[in-house]
């Protein structure tokens, strides 16, 4: 089975256009990269979103940075992004290709690329490109899901993404919910073996204990029977982690 572009990826009334829920993890991306710049205001940064998508998030961040532009390979994702976000003058969008990025080499100091890499023909010529336009010095906030996952978070079908991807096209299709599995998911090997090029800046944990602090209390809450589990998970089995919080640092001499 042959892995085109998604160009039809966000569809209305999808996660895609929920103002409160991208506005969410918007937050949460703002207070991991507040917290590794420290010193250094957001607003002296230029970003790039690769799979801006609806520009609901970008829509936040642009409020933190200094400017930021959005690419998404879906037409009509940016057609709405363009159109509704329109007066916001540092934040712009264009239909693009994650693989094949038109900036210049060392253009941005952050790269935004959050449940990405599984929507891609090719991830690692697409983490080739945010490598080569990435400032050195500069990172890319990376969030990532998990092959190694209990329930596949696009299709809500259980190990969908573990099992052989001959049987997934299957298993889709007898679901009803597509006529073929698209999404290629790593395990956290392949995502460590994807990002070889950066240095990790691990945030996962940092997120999990400190929920309130990262903005990421909607997905587990303080001291809840979630969390607990979860941050025991991270500690002793962090390769079963569902999904992760990276920042990949292009190195200073690069």
């Amino acid at each position: 089975m042959g892995r085109g572009y998604q160009h039809g990826f966000s569809t209305p009334g999808d996660a895609m256009y929920e103002k409160e829920g991208r506005t969410r993890k918007a937050e949460t991306m703002i207070r991991i990269l507040a917290d590794h710049f420290g010193s250094t205001p957001l607003a002296s940064l230029n970003a790039l979103d690769v799979g801006a998508s609806t520009g609901l998030i970008d829509s936040h961040l642009a409020t933190h940075f200094q400017s930021l532009v959005g690419i998404d390979i879906d037409a009509a994702a940016i057609a709405f992004a363009t159109t509704t976000f329109a007066t916001q003058h540092n934040l712009q969008f264009e239909q693009g290709d994650a693989m094949q990025l038109r900036f210049p080499d060392n253009s941005f100091d952050v790269v935004i690329c959050s449940q990405v890499y599984e929507h891609v023909p090719d991830a690692a010529r697409m983490m080739t490109e945010i490598f080569r336009v990435l400032r050195p010095g500069g990172v890319c906030y990376f969030a990532a899901g998990n092959r190694l996952n209990i329930s596949e978070h696009h299709y809500h079908l259980p190990f969908l993404s573990v099992i052989p991807r001959p049987l997934g096209h299957v298993y889709v299709r007898l679901s009803g919910r597509a006529r073929y599995y698209y999404e290629k998911h790593l395990s956290y090997w392949g995502l460590k073996s994807l990002a070889g090029r950066f240095e990790i800046v691990d945030y996962t944990r940092k997120a999990l204990d400190e929920p309130l602090r990262f903005g990421t209390d909607y997905m587990v809450p303080p001291g809840s029977p979630k969390q607990r589990i979860a941050t025991l998970i991270a500690r002793f089995a962090y390769w079963l982690v569902p999904g992760y919080l990276w920042l990949l640092r292009k190195p200073a001499g690069a």
